[in-house]
């Protein structure tokens, strides 16, 4: 096995040039799988392209894997809060000081441009792992007035171990969302990294065991209808924390809920985006490019895809939403010059060309920007997607239904606020909602009508560490993010009641 990581490597060079094997981590060590099976990870932005391999997970390593944490885990929970808090701080420190080069592998590894989405992700990462690092204290019972004949008190006590099932559009947040919040409450963890952007998972698993004892943190890579099923159905597995689709979640819901497993789930979005007609403002233009999450590519849970737009004001706003949106440049996710980067990659770049199919072929809308891939140049040398809008849809299109997971918008007109909330209500999703008005009165009670949980009011984005995190309806179970979200879902109370002798 070579001690070659990628931790060392120069990332930039992987673009071109495959890269050494890169082991999972079981019980502090650098290990293969069992199967002694290796998966390629494909570089999104170069059609063909291997980074590098990753194990193949089996069974028997999800078993090594449960079993590490297991022993793991009595000493880490009879640890002092303080103890723990150190350990997250110093992953912080690490992971800040090495920021440049989680950004490059980010934007390597999942396609994501550098300037604009993989150095706030590690950002975000960073200031996750300080925020639990400072609220570990607060995991503690209460005492209830009982009378002098009795003592009782709650206790709140770690799961045991978390497995951490993450998605490949941003890794490394989602992480930080279930991470550093597991280990302050006193669990260990089990990290499944997305089949298709695994390395900075392994890259922070690296990081993580080298400030906390072995088997508090281990990282599985493998397919994830393989190790995720066995993850969920493992008897020594006590929560299941998914971020991923609805139909997959729903899947790793049914098999952890047979056996009454904990379990949390963050899935799909198709989020309405409703501007009232005395919001527009340049500030307007600047929050719905944010909201739509293009310089994402639109892979992003909480993307703005439906776009709600008073009449009076429908071609003003979409005209000039669509000039920004045709100024953002398209690239290479590792040049700095790139405000949007790759699609994952090919099942996904040809499920956004299914859609714009869809919506070329519907005679009720229009394309105001884009409705199609590059067919010639530099872009069609990786997985790429321009911005997209479609003017003159309706909520009950496919294309204002079903998540895309691209750069994709349709805009859709409204006149009465009962009927805009209305269909911003007719979704089987609910998790994020975005609402433009100068009127607070208007902006405020058509927030709280809303089905989401999760709304920003005049601004595209403005989540904040420590505020709680989820989604109503098909969107998901749980919360994250938050003092709150540790609390629910990362510790379970003890009540004991003692008789007093007089």
């Amino acid at each position: 096995m070579t001690d070659t990581t990628l931790l060392d490597g120069a990332v930039d060079t992987y673009s071109t040039t495959r890269g050494p094997d890169q082991p999972m981590w079981i019980g502090g060590q650098k290990v293969h799988s069992t199967t002694e099976e290796w998966r390629e990870v494909a570089n999104p932005a170069h059609r063909g392209s291997v980074i590098c391999r990753v194990p193949a997970a089996g069974v028997e390593d999800v078993d090594r894997a449960v079993a590490a944490a297991r022993a793991a885990f009595p000493d880490w929970r009879a640890r002092h809060f303080t103890e723990r808090a150190r350990a997250l701080a110093r992953i912080a420190d690490e992971i800040e000081a090495r920021a440049e080069h989680f950004a490059r592998l980010t934007a390597l590894d999942t396609g994501n441009a550098l300037r604009t989405q993989a150095r706030p992700e590690v950002t975000t990462l960073v200031a996750l792992f300080r925020y639990f690092s400072g609220i570990a204290g607060e995991v503690k019972g209460t005492t209830l007035p009982a009378g002098d004949n009795q003592l009782q008190y709650t206790r709140l006590e770690p799961l045991g171990v978390v497995a951490c099932i993450l998605p490949w559009n941003s890794p490394l947040m989602i992480a930080g969302f279930k991470v550093p919040a597991a280990l302050a409450a006193g669990n260990t963890v089990i990290l499944k990294a997305a089949d298709d952007a695994p390395l900075t998972i392994l890259l922070l698993a690296e990081v993580c065991n080298r400030h906390l004892p072995a088997g508090v943190v281990n990282a599985l890579t493998g397919r994830g209808s393989l190790i995720g099923s066995a993850l969920a159905t493992h008897p020594g597995v006590d929560k299941v924390s998914f971020t991923g689709s609805t139909e997959v979640g729903r899947g790793v819901g049914r098999q952890a809920g047979e056996r009454l497993a904990h379990v949390s789930l963050e899935l799909g979005g198709k989020n309405p985006s409703i501007v009232f007609p005395d919001a527009v403002d340049d500030d307007l233009i600047d929050g719905l490019l944010l909201a739509s999450r293009f310089t994402r590519q639109g892979q992003s849970c909480t993307a703005g895809s439906r776009l709600f737009l008073h009449a009076d004001i429908y071609d003003e706003v979409l005209d000039r939403l669509v000039g920004r949106l045709g100024a953002l440049r398209v690239g290479d996710p590792l040049d700095e010059s790139s405000d949007m980067g790759a699609i994952i990659n090919g099942k996904q770049h040809a499920s956004i060309d299914d859609y714009l199919a869809d919506g070329r072929s519907n005679p009720a809308m229009t394309v105001a920007l884009g409705g199609s891939a590059p067919t010639e140049g530099a872009l069609t040398e990786g997985f790429y997607h321009l911005p997209t809008v479609f003017a003159g849809a309706r909520n009950d299109f496919r294309l204002a239904q079903e998540e895309i997971f691209g750069p994709v918008l349709v805009a859709i007109p409204w006149r009465e606020v009962d009927e805009v909330v209305q269909m911003a209500n007719d979704s089987n999703y609910g998790l994020a909602a975005f609402v433009w008005s100068h009127d607070l009165d208007a902006a405020l009670n058509t927030a709280h009508r809303v089905d989401a949980g999760w709304i920003q009011v005049n601004q595209g984005g403005g989540q904040v560490v420590g505020q709680s995190y989820g989604g109503y309806k098909q969107s998901g179970i749980g919360r994250e993010v938050s003092l709150e979200g540790m609390l629910a879902g990362f510790t379970q109370t003890k009540q004991i009641n003692i008789k007093l002798r007089s």
